[in-house]
């Protein structure tokens, strides 16, 4: 078995190798939170939608408006709620923006529609 020589080997290896991938691998995270902040708008508006809806085919718009402001934090961007009748159906649509993990990105928005038959009023 041949001697193994002072100053020679792979030591330090692993080190290096840590250093190289934590970038790669802090860069990945915040794709995957990037991915997981979009996916939460999109469930977010979609509800916001369905309970506006619902809550305009019994009251009205301004219900419609106020029910999409109820089920979004104030923490998201979100201009009015579009209300209205479509033949039976009452439909609701509220637009988010998409959250971003870096500042100064901008993907968008998000668009959640809703939809509720309208309740016969009693006669």
């Amino acid at each position: 078995m041949p001697a193994r020589r002072p100053g020679r080997g792979d030591r330090g290896q692993v080190a290096i190798e840590f250093v190289g991938t934590v970038p790669l691998i802090l860069l990945l995270v915040a794709a995957v939170w990037e991915c997981v902040l979009i996916g939460y708008a999109f469930s977010l508006a979609g509800n916001a939608a369905d309970e506006a809806a619902r809550a305009g085919a019994v009251h009205g718009d301004a219900a419609c408006r106020e029910a999409a402001r109820e089920h979004i934090g104030e923490a998201w961007y979100m201009p009015p709620a579009e209300c209205g009748k479509s033949g039976d159906i009452y439909k609701a649509k509220v637009t988010l923006g998409i959250p971003v993990f870096f500042p100064g990105l901008d993907f968008g928005q998000i668009h959640g529609t809703g939809g509720a038959a309208l309740e016969k009023e009693a006669e």
